[in-house]
């Protein structure tokens, strides 16, 4: 089992550095992608799209972005995953394939997406938590293998 998306497991992160597209603009995170893709205002999407992947800041920034404008009617859970998954698909479709040979040896291992921030939706904490990421990222390695 893959307990925490750090250390030797940073890659399986949503802020490791890589480039991914949503809606015809090109993100350097998975994690700037999918919170752009909350929003259909493409002025907030391309100021998240500019931003550094550096977790802190870059989490403060899109707060304070996406505060300021409309968040889509349709982003549930249906949608977030959606997003979330095409995402990663290009994360790990062998553009870098060192990063996909990382993804595909981690093997038959769960992967879980364990936090210390109360992310109980894609990841867990304190033991809680629906672990959707982990799920997806499991899903997208089958895939690969």
């Amino acid at each position: 089992m893959i307990g925490s998306f750090s250390g030797e497991h940073r890659f399986l992160s949503n802020f490791w550095p890589v480039t991914v597209e949503y809606d015809g603009l090109v993100y350097p995170s998975v994690e700037q992608a999918y919170k752009a893709a909350k929003t259909l205002n493409i002025e907030a999407r391309r100021s998240i799209q500019s931003f550094t992947p550096n977790k802190k800041e870059l989490e403060q920034q899109i707060k304070e972005i996406l505060e300021k404008v409309e968040i889509r009617t349709d982003w549930d859970d249906a949608m977030r995953l959606e997003v979330m998954e095409y995402l990663l698909r290009q994360k790990f479709d062998g553009r870098d394939p060192v990063l996909q040979q990382k993804l595909i040896a981690t093997g038959d291992q769960e992967l879980i997406e364990g936090n210390t921030w109360g992310d109980t939706f894609f990841g867990v904490c304190d033991g809680v938590g629906e672990n959707h990421l982990g799920k997806i990222l499991m899903k997208v390695r089958s895939s690969l293998q």
